[in-house]
């Protein structure tokens, strides 16, 4: 077919002109600027008074744990480019170096705004709750003599002064623990200081509540301020001259070469244990530090070149969660509320014919997660159901699922779980659940070589009137009840014939040697994911092109790949509408004249964790729909095994396409707009529109289905009460 490969070689080429023409810096935001705004974003949030006050301090908090795990990981990465003297670029045309001056810039103005949060809103409004801080100075006598009973009992055992001079070099110490720079000096050499460090136990409570509280008043007084009130006991025969307190943040990413690892699992815990030493990327000090000990410090960390950060107040802020199980400030929180079961069943076992009858859709928080882990359950228990395999990358430190699945083994089913052992910074936890059910005769698999293993996916094979059937349960979101309470998700239960077949090819190409072949339903990556959605891209443009309605809705976590992002850009040109709900990183610039017009791009940072991706085509009024465990990113293009699967189900397609999507792009409280700097700015409402929360619509639907199940229970109720009587 001669002519057929030239056309295609003609259009292929024109394509690549037409990417050239793309690849301006200019129309990209550089990947970790982009997260930085993110981060702002969650900012915006603690400053934001319509949230509860000790919901704006649990967003200063994460806010402090991003940042953390932004330089473990990011920032590390780059300065470990920069010492490698790599200076590769990416689409934005920043270099490594350029990158990092750009976060360290941007850092140093996000710790003044964040401790100006903590000081000038915060504080003040918890004091009028009568929540208290204090110093050694101002304690009561009562509240002094608990103070040292709990140092002498509790902390003084567990305190080790470590000093540093020529034959005691600077310590390793643990990262991101919090330690004492302590200066000191002999009573007959006064003129001379010395250098030691205390670090401060992270097992025990950082603020302790005092005797002298009351059920209206809380005082609290921090740990370290305790151990600095008696660290002259430490350093018996030395003058104390001053205390500043310290946080090293160290370098945290795993590095594995797998082609040269004989036991993954092993391996992975070894690099775990070097991570705690790993290389210091951050010092943050106080505000008010000792210069002297700050030299000391920098002096430590200065072959590693850390970034050194001020802080206006307490480090780490993470001491303030203490507060969130003080029952007077309960009532400072959001409104809290019951998750449904999206169908209604009286046992786990009746889960098998309900998904007979229809597939069912899960909508996570707002449907209830003990729907998959009573789907789980029953499998485990039911002695029709031969297998079950599932893929888990999120486990969390208790699992009903993981739970379920020993019994299963136990109950002698064909038990296969794929366990991640390189889901970043949840690894021990995965290490311990792969030997716990190994040891209990579950099946435990690493997935391929050089992938993480990253989609959702469970299947339970049963016996059924000599009829073997495939449960399959496909999700966006992991088989963690923790994160399934404040992550938002979708997940399809589904006995589909085709669905079954795709899920098997799956799970025999992870966990054995077959190559993973074009499946009837399921695109995957490595595969056919991206050129699936590639493919969408532009059969939406052709379609605008001949003048025919196209659009496109995505709603992702993150979009960086420079490919996809050039595909939207082209779509725009020729005349799709688009709008693209990221709520991380975005590196494509919209409303750009000419290049990006009619794409606008949404990010909703609220009370829950946007994590769901959800994939619409508009596709002529036959709509294309997809849920997805992946970004639209390099990394689950290429290096992880993720999935895409389509939405057929009429109901369920009806309610995404006209219920939820419609919801996010109304939402006028949450939103803000990306602008064409890679800036964002929050949704303004027009003149005759009303505040709406997608979040809390989801939430009150919830609501308004439980009012309606249990006015029916109990008009039941009322009738078998009625009809006892009569007979």
């Amino acid at each position: 077919m001669p002519v057929v490969r030239e056309e295609a070689t003609e259009n292929e080429t024109l394509r690549e002109i037409e990417h050239e023409f793309l690849k301006n810096p200019n129309y990209y935001t550089n990947r970790e600027q982009s997260w930085l705004y993110f981060n702002d974003r969650v900012l915006e949030e603690a400053q934001d008074p319509s949230n509860p006050l000790m919901e704006r301090l649990r967003f200063l908090t994460i806010c402090e744990s991003n940042l953390d795990e932004y330089y473990m990981v990011r920032v590390a990465g780059l300065k470990h480019q920069v010492a490698n003297e790599i200076s590769d670029v990416g689409p934005d045309g920043l270099s490594p170096q350029q990158q990092l001056d750009l976060i360290y810039q941007h850092v140093t103005g996000f710790y003044k705004r964040l401790y100006d949060v903590l000081k000038k809103q915060i504080l003040p409004e918890l004091r009028k709750l009568g929540i208290e801080f204090c110093t050694p100075g101002e304690l009561t006598k009562k509240d002094e003599e608990m103070v040292e009973r709990l140092f002498r009992s509790e902390i003084f055992p567990v305190l080790t002064p470590l000093a540093i001079d020529p034959g005691h070099p600077f310590p390793r110490l643990a990262n991101r623990s919090l330690n004492l720079g302590v200066l000191l000096s002999r009573p007959e050499n006064p003129n001379q200081n010395l250098f030691a460090v205390v670090q401060v136990p992270s097992l025990l409570p950082r603020l302790v509540l005092l005797p002298s509280s009351t059920e209206t008043r809380r005082r609290y007084i921090w740990l370290e301020d305790i151990i600095s009130y008696y660290l002259s006991d430490l350093f018996s025969g030395f003058d104390v001259i001053d205390i500043s307190p310290f946080k090293i943040t160290r370098d945290s990413d795993l590095i594995i070469d797998e082609d040269d690892v004989d036991d993954l699992l092993m391996t992975i815990q070894q690099e775990l244990r070097r991570r705690e030493k790993g290389a210091g990327v951050r010092l943050e000090v106080k505000d008010n530090v000792n210069p002297e000990i700050l030299t000391r410090l920098e002096e430590a960390f200065a072959k590693e070149k850390v970034d050194v950060f001020f802080c206006e107040g307490p480090l780490p802020l993470s001491g303030y969660k203490v507060l969130f199980e003080d029952p007077i400030l309960s009532q400072h929180t959001y409104r809290p509320f019951t998750p449904i079961t999206p169908i209604e069943y009286d046992k786990p076992s009746q889960l098998f014919s309900l998904i007979r009858k229809n597939d069912i859709f899960m909508h996570h928080p707002y449907h209830s997660f003990s729907m998959t882990e009573d789907f789980i359950n029953a499998a485990a228990d039911d002695p029709k159901v031969l297998g079950i395999k599932m893929t888990l990358y999120r486990t969390g430190t208790k699992s009903r699922i993981l739970d379920a699945l020993i019994r299963a083994a136990r109950n002698g089913k064909q038990v296969t779980a794929l366990v991640e052992l390189k889901a970043r910074f949840d690894e021990e936890t995965n290490i311990q659940w792969a030997k716990i059910m190994e040891s209990e005769g579950v099946h435990v698999v690493y997935g391929l070589m050089g992938f993480k293993t990253h989609c959702k996916v469970a299947m339970v094979v049963r016996k059924e009137d000599d009829k073997i059937r495939r449960y399959v349960h496909l999700s966006t979101g992991n088989y963690n009840a923790t994160t399934a309470r404040i992550y938002t998700d979708m997940a399809i239960l589904t006995v589909k014939d085709d669905f079954g077949e795709d899920v098997t090819h799956l799970f025999n190409s992870i966990t054995g040697y077959s190559k993973l072949p074009n499946l009837s339903k399921i695109f995957t990556s490595p595969g056919n994911l991206k050129k699936q959605i590639i493919k969408c891209i532009r059969q939406e443009a052709e379609l605008a092109r001949a003048g025919k309605a196209a659009s496109i809705i995505a709603k992702m976590n993150s979009l960086v790949d420079e490919s996809v992002i050039q595909e939207l850009y082209l779509a725009s040109q020729a005349g799709v509408q688009i709008d693209l709900i990221v709520r991380g990183i975005c590196c494509l610039r919209p409303a750009i004249p000419g290049i990006s017009e009619n794409i606008r791009v949404r990010s909703i940072v609220g009370r829950l964790l946007e994590h769901s991706r959800i994939f619409y085509f508009h596709n002529d009024g036959n709509p294309l729909l997809y849920l997805a465990s992946a970004d639209w990113m390099p990394r689950n293009f290429n290096r992880r095994i993720e999935i895409m699967f389509p939405v057929e189900d009429n109901w369920i397609r009806d309610e995404i396409i006209n219920n939820i999507l419609p919801a996010y792009l109304r939402d006028n409280t949450k939103t803000r707009i990306l602008q064409s700097d890679g800036t964002y700015a929050r949704a303004v409402l027009g003149h005759d529109e009303s505040p709406f929360n997608a979040q809390e619509y989801f939430i009150e639907q919830s609501r308004r289905e439980i009012e309606k199940r249990e006015q029916k229970s109990g008009s039941k109720k009322a009738i078998a009460k009625k009809e006892k009587k009569m007979y």
